[in-house]
C-alpha cells in the first residue's frame, strides 16, 4: 500500500498548512466543552489532549487514516498471536504476560499462557524464597543485595518501575542495577557490597549480548576465591533469558534460569522474568499489580471505539505532528519524582520501534516515521530547556504527567507541582501576545521607548500543543496501565506508518562492527579502517602505551 496515494492522507497534508496557521487560543474560544469533548476519563487517569492543534475535521481524516492503513485488523492480529514482526517470522505477545490476550493463543502446540502463568509460578516462588532468607550465598548467609546485570530492555524497563514505585518498596533485599560496560559502574556498585551476600542477575535475551557478560565475567572475578567457581554460579548467579541452554552452558543453575520467549520483544519485557528486579524490589503481589493494570490497558486499546482509544488518539496525535506537521520531536514531562527514568524507558521503546525509514514493502519511506523523544522532571526541565519550548522557531508538542495523590506527606509541595505542570502546559497554549506584553510593561511604569524595545524579546507565540495525562495515584495499577497505555501507542503509529515496529535491525550494525574493532584496539594492528577510525585506534595505542605523537601531517 502507498499511504499517500490514500484520500485521508492526502486531505490531511491539505489540513496540515491550515491547522498551522490557527492558534490553540481560537480553537478554545471557539468551542466551551473543548476540554470535556477532548479528554477520556479512564479508570487510572484523566488524558486530556485537548490543548492540541486539531479540530473535528482533522480528526475525523486522522481516524480515516487509521481505519484505511488496517488498524482494527492488525490489532486482532497483535493479541491472536499472528506472526505480525515479519522481518523475524514472530508473533507479538507481551500482552499474553499479563494476562491481556482475549482468547487462548497456543505456538507450536504449546498453550502460551500456560508458559507464562508456569513460569511467573517460578518467579514467586524464588521471590519468596528470596525476601524470607531462604536464599543463601556459599557461606550460608542469607542473600541481601540483587544486581542485575542487563543492558537496554533487560535494564530500563524494570530500573524505572522501581524508582517510579519506590513508595511501594520492600525493605527485604536491596536491588542495584548495572549496564554500562565501562567498568567504573560496576565498581561503584560492588564497592558497597558484600562477596557473601551478593546475587547476580544475569539478563540477556540471547545470553550473548557483549556488555552484559562482561559483566558477569567480572562480578564472577569479584567473587573472587570464596568458592570453586562452580558453586560461585550455583549459587551467586541466577539468569533471565531467551536461551536458557546458553546460561546452564555458562554454569547457572538450570532451577535458578527464568526463561522468557522469542515473541517477547526486550523493550516491552519487563512483564517476564525480566521483571524478576521489580518483583525482588516490591514483592511478587505488587508486581502482579503492575501486571494487572497493564492488562486493563490492553482491553481497553482492544474495546474502545477508535475515537475514544487513548492509545489509538495519542498515537494519531503522533503521526500528525511528525509526519504532517513538520515537528520532529516530542517531550515527556513528568511532574512526579518518582517517574524520573520514564523518559529514558520512552525514549528507548518509541525509538527503537519506529525509527525506520523502509516500509512493510521493502520501500524508503518518503515521510517521517517517528519523532525523537526526549526530555526530564518537569521542574527541572522549565529551568534547563523550557525556554526552548516556549520561545524557540521550533515547535516541540509534549506529554505532561502527573498525580492527584502525591506519594509522600509534606504539606505544601504537591499543589505548587501541579500548579507548575497546569501552568506550563497553559502558558505553552496560549503564549503572550506584544499588546498584553505592552500592557504589563506600562503597569510597571516603563516609558513608551523602553516598552518598544523591550516588548520583542518578551512575546510568546504560544500555541504549542501538549496532552496531560493526571494519574488519580502513582502506584503498581496506575504505572502498569500507562506504560502499556505508550506500548500501544507506539503499535499504532507503527501500523499507520506502514512500519515493523519489533525488528531492531539498526542496532546491530554497531554491535558487530564493535566486535570487529576491539581486538584490533588490543593489538594495534590496523586493518581495513577509514582513515578517521585509524586515526582514534592510533591515538588510544600511542596514549596507552606512552608512545611519542608522530610528526604533525604538513
Amino acid at each position: 500500500m502507498d499511504i499517500t496515494r490514500l484520500p485521508s492522507w492526502q486531505q490531511l497534508e491539505s489540513l496540515a498548512p491550515q491547522m498551522r496557521a490557527r492558534h490553540l487560543r481560537e480553537l478554545f474560544a471557539g468551542d466551551p466543552r473543548r476540554g470535556l469533548r477532548y479528554s477520556l476519563e479512564l479508570p487510572e487517569f484523566l488524558f486530556d489532549y485537548s490543548k492540541n492543534l486539531v479540530d473535528d475535521e482533522v480528526f475525523v481524516k486522522l481516524l480515516q487514516l487509521a481505519r484505511d492503513t488496517g488498524l482494527e485488523d492488525w490489532r486482532t492480529d497483535l493479541f491472536s498471536g499472528a506472526p505480525i514482526n515479519r522481518t523475524e517470522g514472530r508473533p507479538v505477545l507481551h500482552p499474553a504476560l499479563r494476562g491481556g490476550l482475549p482468547n487462548p493463543v497456543s505456538l507450536d502446540g504449546a498453550p502460551v499462557q500456560d508458559l507464562v502463568e508456569t513460569e511467573l509460578g517460578r518467579l514467586k516462588e524464588f521471590v519468596n524464597l528470596l525476601h524470607n532468607g531462604a536464599v543463601t550465598g556459599y557461606t550460608g548467609r542469607r542473600i541481601t543485595d540483587v544486581v542485575n546485570l542487563g543492558v537496554g530492555g533487560s535494564h530500563l524497563g524494570p530500573e524505572m518501575v522501581i524508582e517510579a514505585l519506590r513508595a511501594h518498596r520492600s525493605d527485604e533485599v536491596r536491588v542495584h542495577f548495572v549496564s554500562n560496560v565501562d567498568g567504573a559502574q560496576l565498581a561503584d556498585v560492588l564497592a558497597r557490597l558484600d562477596v557473601e551476600t551478593t546475587l547476580f542477575a544475569v539478563s540477556s535475551k540471547t545470553f550473548t549480548t557483549a556488555e552484559t557478560m562482561t559483566n558477569a565475567r567480572s562480578a564472577l572475578r569479584w567473587l573472587g576465591d570464596l568458592a570453586p567457581r562452580t558453586q560461585l554460579l550455583r549459587q551467586h548467579f541466577v539468569a533471565v533469558t531467551a536461551s536458557p541452554e546458553k546460561a546452564q552452558a555458562f554454569g547457572i543453575d538450570p532451577g535458578r534460569v527464568f526463561r522468557f520467549w522469542d515473541w517477547v520483544g526486550g523493550r516491552f519485557s519487563l512483564w517476564s522474568a525480566i521483571g524478576l528486579p521489580i518483583a525482588i524490589a516490591l514483592g511478587f503481589e505488587r508486581f502482579r499489580e503492575l501486571l494487572d493494570g497493564a492488562a486493563s490497558m490492553d482491553r481497553h486499546f482492544r474495546e474502545a471505539p477508535l475515537e475514544e482509544n487513548a492509545p489509538v488518539l495519542m498515537a494519531l496525535l503522533s503521526v500528525w505532528y511528525c509526519t504532517f506537521m513538520g515537528y520532529p520531536a516530542h517531550a515527556i514531562l513528568p511532574y512526579e519524582q518518582a517517574l524520573h527514568r520514564l523518559p529514558a524507558y520512552l525514549q528507548q521503546a518509541e525509538m527503537e520501534s519506529n525509527g525506520k525509514s523502509t516500509t512493510r514493502a521493502g520501500e524508503e519511506a518518503g515521510y517521517a516515521t517517528g519523532p525523537l523523544i526526549w526530555g526530564m522532571l518537569g521542574i527541572n526541565g522549565q529551568h534547563a530547556f523550557y525556554q526552548y519550548l516556549h520561545q524557540s522557531p521550533e515547535v516541540v508538542p509534549a506529554d505532561f504527567i502527573g498525580s492527584v495523590t502525591p506519594g509522600h506527606e509534606l504539606e505544601g509541595h504537591h499543589e505548587i507541582l501541579l500548579a507548575n505542570m497546569f501552568a506550563q502546559s497553559q502558558a505553552l497554549m496560549n503564549g503572550v501576545d506584544r499588546e498584553q506584553v505592552k500592557a504589563e510593561l506600562a503597569s510597571k511604569g516603563l516609558s513608551e521607548k523602553e516598552i518598544e524595545q523591550l516588548a520583542p524579546y518578551k512575546v510568546h507565540r504560544g500555541s504549542r500543543p501538549s496532552n496531560s495525562i493526571l494519574l488519580r495515584q502513582l502506584n503498581p495499577r496506575s504505572l502498569g496501565a500507562l506504560i502499556a497505555l505508550y506500548e500501544h501507542k507506539i503499535f499504532t503509529q507503527g501500523v499507520v506508518l506502514q512500519i515493523y515496529s519489533f525488528d531492531q535491525w539498526g542496532v546491530e550494525l554497531g554491535k558487530g562492527l564493535a566486535a570487529a574493532l576491539q581486538p584490533q584496539l588490543e593489538s594495534g594492528e590496523l586493518r581495513s579502517q577509514d582513515a578517521s577510525t585509524a586515526r582514534l585506534i592510533d591515538y588510544y595505542q600511542r596514549v596507552r602505551n606512552g608512545a611519542a605523537a608522530p610528526e604533525t601531517a604538513g
